[in-house]
């Protein structure tokens, strides 16, 4: 099995996910999203898989200064945005085997994913 992890270093979700990835044994492959933005078809998978809202950073201030109606818009609007700019990506991303397996991180989604 094949894990790669995305986001960027300072995000205390990240953090919370590598330590727990990292006490449980589980070998990854460490992407920063500032030092290599994701692919624009990678984030096309991501959207397929998860959808925007899922995907959506909406804590971080690239995701405040887009216009208010973004509450309304769809995969369609967000898609190009978010392959523009990772900072509007919720991190982090977990690939299994190069496939989208989750989004941001929750201790027991962890735990079943991983089998721990």
């Amino acid at each position: 099995m094949s894990v790669t992890l995305y986001g960027i270093p300072n995000c205390g979700t990240v953090k919370k996910a590598r330590k727990w990835l990292d006490q449980n044994g589980i070998a990854y492959t460490w992407v920063d999203f500032r030092a290599t933005a994701p692919e624009p078809e990678r984030v096309s998978a991501w959207m397929a898989t998860f959808g925007s809202k899922p995907m959506r950073n909406t804590s971080g201030g690239a995701y405040r200064a887009q216009p208010p109606e973004k509450k309304g818009w769809g995969d369609a609007e967000w898609l190009p945005l978010m392959q523009a700019d990772p900072m509007l990506l919720k991190r982090p991303v977990v690939e299994i085997d190069d496939e989208p397996a989750t989004v941001g991180f929750k201790e027991p989604a962890y735990a079943a994913l991983f089998g721990k």
